[in-house]
């Protein structure tokens, strides 16, 4: 959309706006304003590469929002602040598509591809077609209406006649342009076909606020876009950082005099056109083919790596490319003739709703997990599923007997999208939330802002059971081959209870075990005994503390001298330690307030566990030292708590998360919400495992 030249000139426009740090006092350096905006909004939302910091685009815009005010008559229609809309009141309202949005036929081998080219040719009667192949967003579908280079309208598919009007929320994706150059080309009137959709990265992030908050998680990025597109506070659709990719145009009328141009010929100029006017096309992943076999394999192979990309997809879409053909072949009532979606492999699937069983953690929360006819999807065979809490139950309206469909997308765990309801029979029944801990009977408990309900008695067998299996793990004290199974046999026989109860096991007796020779029980013996020695921050980190992960454990780990030197501290001391907040802080107070605790880690000292900080660092020398690292993502060679060590060894200090203080973001593959946080912030240095492994040498 901008050349080299048009950028070097916006970037030093942008940077004279930002070192005079004056309003614009004219309407002529108002426009000028607003194109820098608009600039940085298409290197931000649709390059994915800005060239300015989030806070200096929010002082460029703050100068725009108050000149605007002050002159309510220079506003324009495409200025960036017109996307922020009041929120919505009563019912959408319906509009009809200039043209029908019409279904696709399916495909879902290579046996109906072939039968596809074979129908193209023969209706076309031409030997030789050209076919575009692109990916298949998975979110919800919108047209984009433009008239005189001015977004005038967005709806939603609706029944593909006519859809919801969402225009205000439509100019919350900051992918969409508000106006664009289309009367350079000559077209004075055009409607976009796209899908609108969430990152990857931003869903887990949005869930990650909400599960912080005690709230339930989004279900899907695919459903949490469609959703969001018709909820009537445009501020919350800002927050969840919708993304659009247009596809198609499904409509357009010339300016008087203007001829058909050159772009609008063929399916992939067109793409290229809109691309070019600032939109997010596909042309990335676009490809064209002068013979289905190749289609076939550039499908075959993109659903190989469909895991790879940030979007979901459920499948590609092969077009007849040349727009004039598409006309000759024409549609039915259902489908265009000329296009047809290849659907990857099911990931979804319908089952019943057998039983909710309810587990305690070791935190005491309660969990309720639905038991499901077993159903194979995505390379699995799923038959239990996490509902989370209360609130998903209530929300997805979710009965005893009820057919539900179940999606498992990528390798992440299954869920419940929603319950069949026109299924149902009448012979369903509620599920009826418990009041009381299933396992100990203790009265549970939620606070205010958490949809989590929780067993408070520390006693309790579940959470007891919870808590050893934590204490033995790799993570935490490392106790090999004891395991999650062997916590839960010797509790169940009654040899252990506690977590010191780990420490005084009857080794003869383990020896009479099915499974126990005499080498196994030695190993374990060994492995017991080993663990005594461990660092205090892996003591720390399995004692199961509320909110207290590795990091902070070895923040913890690091300003005592023994273990229980932690209960003299305040909340207000532990918030000021790193990456330590109010939250945290209160879970540790209250852990060590608590006298069973207090009791707990006397017991562990006196059956010889080390809890004195002698593995305390006093020196910070190394190639490292002064400096702030922190891993995401899968690293090639290296285990993230190998590279910890190895960065700790050198004098660095790795930190909890992305912030100002971060110097060093490690990133491996699949990266997350860390990598985004960090492109954002000018300050943290993102480098490879081969970078880090080169500043140690």
């Amino acid at each position: 959309m901008y050349t080299k030249e048009q950028t070097i000139q916006l970037q030093n426009a942008t940077l004279s706006f930002l070192k005079e740090g004056e309003q614009p006092a004219t309407a002529e350096q108002l426009e000028a304003l607003r194109k820098v905006l608009r600039f940085h909004e298409y290197r931000y939302y649709v390059l994915d590469d800005p060239l300015l910091a989030d806070g200096e685009y929010d002082q460029l815009f703050k100068f725009l929002e108050a000149v605007e005010t002050a002159h309510p008559a220079w506003i324009t229609k495409d200025s960036p602040s017109q996307r922020v809309g009041k929120s919505l009141n009563g019912n959408f309202v319906t509009v009809p598509h200039l043209v029908p949005m019409l279904s696709l036929d399916n495909s879902y081998n290579s046996e109906d591809l072939k039968d596809f080219d074979r129908k193209v040719i023969q209706l076309s009667k031409t030997s030789k077609v050209t076919y575009c192949v692109e990916p298949k967003f998975d979110g919800g579908s919108i047209s984009l209406i433009y008239e005189d280079d001015l977004l005038v309208r967005g709806a939603t598919r609706g029944n593909g006649v006519a859809g919801d009007d969402i225009t205000t929320n439509v100019k919350q994706i900051r992918s969409v342009p508000l106006s664009a150059a289309f009367s350079s080309y000559g077209i004075q009137q055009i409607e976009i076909r796209g899908e609108v959709l969430i990152n990857k990265n931003n869903f887990k992030k949005y869930n990650a606020d909400l599960a912080e908050k005690g709230l339930a998680p989004l279900a899907n990025p695919r459903n949490a876009a469609s959703g969001t597109l018709r909820i009537k506070d445009p501020a919350e659709v800002r927050r969840r950082h919708l993304e659009t990719f247009v596809y198609s145009i499904g409509y357009y009328t010339l300016l008087p005099g203007h001829e058909l141009p050159e772009a609008l010929k063929t399916h992939e100029a067109s793409l290229r056109l809109l691309w070019e006017l600032g939109f997010r096309s596909p042309v990335k992943e676009l490809k064209t083919f002068d013979h289905i076999d190749p289609v076939i394999d550039y499908c075959l192979a993109f659903e190989e790596s469909r895991d790879n990309l940030p979007y979901e997809i459920d499948g590609m879409v092969i077009k007849v490319n040349n727009i004039a053909l598409q006309d000759v072949l024409g549609m039915t009532s259902h489908h265009p003739r000329w296009a047809i979606a290849f659907k990857f492999k099911a990931r979804q699937a319908t089952s019943k709703l057998l039983e909710v069983k309810f587990q305690v953690g070791r935190t005491g929360s309660i969990t309720p997990v639905a038991k499901i006819e077993p159903v194979f999807i995505g390379g699995v065979t799923v038959s239990s599923i996490s509902l989370f809490n209360e609130e998903v139950i209530r929300e997805k309206d979710l009965k005893i007997g009820d057919s539900v469909l179940v999606e498992r997308a990528g390798d992440v765990i299954p869920y419940i999208v929603k319950s069949l309801e026109d299924l149902r029979t009448g012979q369903e029944k509620e599920i009826e939330f418990p009041k009381t801990c299933p396992v100990c009977g203790s009265k549970l408990f939620k606070e205010a802002e958490e949809a989590v309900w929780r067993c408070i008695n520390i006693e309790c067998p579940a959470q007891v059971m919870e808590r050893m299996i934590h204490f033995v793990s790799k993570d935490a004290l490392d106790i090999r081959g004891f395991g999650e199974a062997n916590v839960r046999k010797f509790y169940e026989l009654g040899w252990l209870t506690d977590i010191p109860g780990i420490y005084k096991l009857d080794y003869e007796k383990l020896g009479t075990l099915e499974g126990f020779g005499k080498r196994s029980v030695e190993n374990l013996q060994q492995a017991i005994e080993k663990s005594k020695e461990q660092p205090l921050h892996r003591i720390i980190f399995g004692l199961g503390i509320r909110f207290v992960g590795e990091t902070t454990a070895k923040v913890l780990a690091n300003k005592v001298h023994h273990l229980l030197d932690l209960a003299q501290f305040t909340q207000e001391a532990l918030q000021d330690l790193e990456d330590i907040g109010p939250k945290v802080a209160g879970s540790i107070v209250h852990f060590f307030s608590t006298p069973a605790n207090i009791e707990m880690i006397k017991e562990l000292e006196t059956l010889g566990v080390q809890l004195t900080n002698t593995h305390k660092q006093l020196t910070a020398d190394g190639n490292l030292t002064g400096h702030t690292f922190l891993f995401t993502g899968t690293l090639p060679t290296l285990k993230r708590s190998d590279a910890e060590a190895m960065a700790e060894a050198q004098g660095g200090k790795i930190l909890s998360g992305v912030s100002s203080k971060l110097n060093y973001l490690v990133v491996g593959e699949d990266a997350g919400s860390k990598l985004d946080k960090a492109k954002k912030l000018n300050t943290v240095k993102i480098i490879s495992e081969a970078e880090f492994l080169k500043m140690i040498q």
